[in-house]
């Protein structure tokens, strides 16, 4: 099997590092080849490393298949009642007294509150239960939902992304799993399905589309976490007005409400693990309070509302009211407010917000084996609550005639006096739970959205060092408290607030029907048949409430379409000239042999230290490089090209994060590392990154050694230019171990030594930790009498060692381009204010990219580049 170096160039950017272990294995005795290939295989990209919980390293040993026990799935299914279930738990708040609001009144004859709990019964049936509990919440992406979510899955089995960067390597990631739920056959409909993916993939106009839709979604996830907090706090708050008179409540409802709204937005940056685990006692206590006074009203006023459940009346309400009865459906889809949070949430809310013990539960349950608990706690609980609650409202209304709509026709309305009070306050926190879940739910969002290039940078705050996913974004958590509380005193009452959160809430859900139906025959492999069956069954009563909540544009609707607008001009002129960037780096970039030739000129001088130089691109020498020696003929004793790119995957494993490749030849001293992190991954503190990113890069050199060995023994030579792009994974410690292994000729007791030194190869990678006092990690060399040579390894490779230590402990420089960008001269207004206007306006005041990178001040240079675009 030959090396990296003959492998053709396409072929060589992406091969894995067990190929490249597996290549010098045959130059090994045969008890190391045996035991290597034993090793390296278990490595192979597509099984993965098994993260240690309790060492934080990876393991190659495969995980252990447990059998789930019934206290974990009930543990599990009762914890997502906070984090996945709080917001839609409260909808019975307001979803009557939107409907009645001014649309319909309510009659003797009861077929209008009979047909609105029809609809509601049928709504919660068929949208949250069947469609997203029972279908959407399968197409997870590694335990991630949502818009991006789907993007992403739909971007891996489909040449349709926009972003940049995009190698074959990525393919090899361990969370780059394919969805093929169904083994095609020669007698389905497979080659339908592709040719709509060849379809899909020929027209570029179709990707902007899909890019832009998934925009439109995700910036109506975002205006409905400045709705839902409003509505649902107003809403719980408004049980006061059963105590005051009409005039008195609208000055204690409102001030009462803006300030537990400031309260619990100024909370935010301490995060939720601290009260994480009182969300799910609270929702459950609510859960249950509801469905007891549900059950005390059908029994006490009338045990016949069930009948109401028969979709007849649904056709009666529509003949009566006609026109009023279709408008008052924008009212009655609040009852499936929070539904799209089930798939934007998922796994990844959950274990943000567990605490103790349970997120060991939830590493035994990733992905799609949480559906499972879900969907438990939805049918069994949630489910069953929300009916009871509807009926038990109205059972009591069908009793009660002579209230006025827009002031009593409510919850509280049908609560027993006895306990109103108490009920209040409940209501009041589990509405705290459920806007905890939305805020939560969009900073997720955006921080997928930004890590794909579709949104500003922003600073993202992890709250807490132990649990993973819990972050807080300041600028939209404020920009968040302003608009809730401008929502709260502008709109001053339910109708308009609920004719806002309606259309945003239904826009977001007619988006995910489009994005399932291509998961359905993309990634599940089924039917196009049956992919457009799914959007044309769900599509239609989605188009029914979304035709129902348009009308109301001037009566709140008006306001998530403005804020969409706003958000979808950002993203799309961020995304753009993103992209526009990108190209143009890619047209200026400048050759190898230019790079090669610097250390030639006259005058070029060679620093100590290691120079960082950060760019977008995954080959070639970034025209800001170029610029930065041109005016300061200098540059480091070690130079690496840095590319810190987001990959359409949620997570990356710490043992595949690093794709490190050489840039010349090996006396040059330059290399490439590609640092690869998933839309909600953790990008690590700068001390981490410069201890990771050089052990990389001495593991890389002992690997590289070897290749060469392997190809001086076979007699074949190769060229420092054909291996300027063989970029191989670097792991962590199992991959060490390996190259130790291959290196060591099977010495048990040397390799102890080295383990207890901890040194590999005479090169000190990580002293003791009882010796650090600092967070910097120095690199030594360790002259060692018992050492043996060891086969590969000889001194011009210590030599480079040698440098690269001396390089580290010189000092870190960290090279970053500040881009400035202008438009061609002839062109259109658009553009000038697109790009030259709005995306220079975004990119001076929002995060820069040495803050997002995590780069200290006093190590960053930046160098000046002007696109013109």
């Amino acid at each position: 099997m030959p090396g990296p170096a003959a492998l053709p160039i396409g072929e060589r950017d992406h091969m894995p590092l067990w190929t490249g272990l597996h290549c010098t294995a045959l130059h090994c005795p045969d008890d190391q080849q045996q035991r290597l290939a034993a090793t390296a295989g278990q490595g192979r990209a597509g099984q993965g490393f098994v993260m240690d919980p309790e060492f934080g390293v990876g393991s190659n040993m495969a995980p252990p298949k447990r059998r789930e026990s019934w206290r974990s799935t009930l543990l599990l299914a009762y914890q997502s009642l906070g984090v996945v279930y709080g917001d839609l738990s409260i909808s019975p708040l307001y979803v009557y007294k939107s409907t009645f609001a001014e649309d319909i009144t309510h009659s003797e004859s009861n077929e209008e509150i009979f047909g609105a709990l029809s609809f509601v019964f049928w709504t919660l049936t068929l949208i949250p239960l069947l469609k997203y509990v029972t279908i959407v919440l399968r197409a997870d992406d590694n335990g991630e939902g949502g818009t991006f979510a789907l993007y992403s899955l739909i971007c891996r089995h489909a040449n349709v992304s926009l972003l940049p960067n995009r190698q074959l390597a990525d393919q090899e990631l361990s969370t780059y799993k394919l969805h093929h739920h169904h083994t095609p056959s020669e007698d389905d409909d497979a080659p339908r399905s592709s040719r709509v993916k060849d379809w899909l993939e020929k027209h570029r106009a179709l990707h902007t589309a899909l890019l832009v839709m998934v925009m439109i979604g995700t910036c109506m996830v975002i205006g409905d976490g400045v709705l839902t907090p409003a509505i649902s706090v107003f809403s719980a708050v408004s049980g006061l007005e059963l105590s005051l008179s009409k005039d008195q409540h609208e000055y204690a409802v409102i001030p009462i409400t803006c300030a537990i709204l400031v309260f619990l937005f100024a909370l935010q940056h301490y995060g939720t693990h601290r009260v994480g685990f009182l969300f799910a006692p609270i929702v459950l206590s609510w859960l249950l309070c509801m469905s007891a006074i549900g059950l005390y009203n059908i029994i006490y006023w009338n045990p016949q509302v069930y009948q109401a459940l028969n979709p007849c009346y649904m056709i009666r309400f529509l003949k009566k009211t006609k026109k009023s009865g279709w408008m008052s459906l924008g009212g009655i889809l609040l009852c499936m407010t929070g539904n799209f949070f089930l798939s934007t949430r998922f796994a990844s809310e959950i274990r943000s917000n567990v605490c103790g013990s349970w997120p060991l539960l939830l590493q035994r349950n990733p992905g799609n084996s949480l559906t499972l608990h879900f969907t438990l706690a939805f049918t069994s609980l949630v489910y069953p609550s929300l009916i009871l609650g509807y009926m038990g409202q109205a059972a009591y209304l069908s009793k009660h005639h002579n209230l006025d709509a827009s002031y009593q026709i409510g919850f509280y309305i049908a609560v027993p006096e006895s306990v109103r009070w108490p009920v209040l306050v409940l209501a009041i926190l589990a509405s705290v739970v459920g806007s905890q879940a939305i805020i939560s739910g969009t900073f997720s969002i955006i921080n997928q959205s930004q890590s794909l290039s579709c949104f500003p940078r922003v600073k993202v705050v992890h709250t807490s060092d132990k649990i993973h996913g819990q972050i807080y974004i300041p600028e939209v958590n404020w920009i968040l408290m302003i608009l809730c509380v401008a929502v709260t005193v502008g709109f001053r009452n339910t109708k308009h607030m609920g004719n806002a959160s309606g259309l945003a809430v239904i826009t977001v859900m007619l988006v995910t029907t489009c994005l399932m139906s291509l998961v359905i025959m993309l990634c599940w492999d089924r039917s196009p048949l049956l992919a457009l069956a799914f959007l044309l069954f769900f599509g239609s009563m989605e188009a029914l409430y979304f035709s129902a909540s348009l009308i109301k544009f001037l009566e709140g609707a008006w306001l998530p379409i403005l804020l969409s607008l706003i958000l979808l001009a950002v993203m799309f002129v961020w995304h753009h000239t993103t992209i526009k960037k990108y190209e143009y780096d890619m047209h200026n970039k400048v050759t190898l042999e230019w790079l090669l030739a610097l250390g030639d000129k006259l005058g070029m001088v060679r620093v100590p230290g290691i120079g960082l130089v950060y760019t977008d691109l995954t080959s070639g020498v970034p025209a800001n490089f170029s610029r930065f020696v041109t005016n300061l003929p200098a540059f480091h004793r070690v130079l690496v090209l840095v590319c810190v790119k987001s990959v359409p995957v949620p997570h990356v494993l710490p043992e595949e994060r690093y794709l490190v490749g050489r840039v010349g030849p090996p006396g040059h001293c330059s290399y490439r590392c590609i640092v690869r992190y998933g839309y909600r991954d953790v990008h690590q503190d700068v001390d981490s990154f410069e201890t990771e990113l050089v052990q990389s890069l001495a593991t890389f050199i002992k690997l590289d050694a070897l290749f060469r060995c392997g190809d001086d023994a076979n007699g074949g030579e190769s060229s420092s230019y054909e291996r300027e792009n063989a970029l191989t994974v670097i792991g962590s410690n199992p991959l060490r171990r390996h190259l130790d292994l291959v290196a060591g000729g099977g010495h048990e007791e040397e390799e102890e030594e080295d383990a207890a030194a901890g040194s590999v190869n005479g090169i000190e990678l990580v002293p003791p930790a009882s010796k650090i006092k600092i967070k910097q990690v120095r690199f030594a060399v360790v002259e060692s009498r018992r050492r043996r040579p060891r086969p590969g390894v000889d001194e011009s490779v210590l030599q480079e060692l040698r440098e690269l230590c001396e390089a580290r402990e010189a000092g870190t420089a960290f090279i970053l381009g500040h881009s400035h960008v202008q438009t061609k001269p002839g062109s259109s207004l658009l553009k000038r204010l697109a790009v030259g206007v709005g995306y220079n306006f975004l990119r001076r005041n929002c995060r820069g990219p040495d803050v997002v990178l995590r780069v200290p001040p006093a190590s960053l240079l930046e160098v000046g580049m002007v696109y013109v675009l």
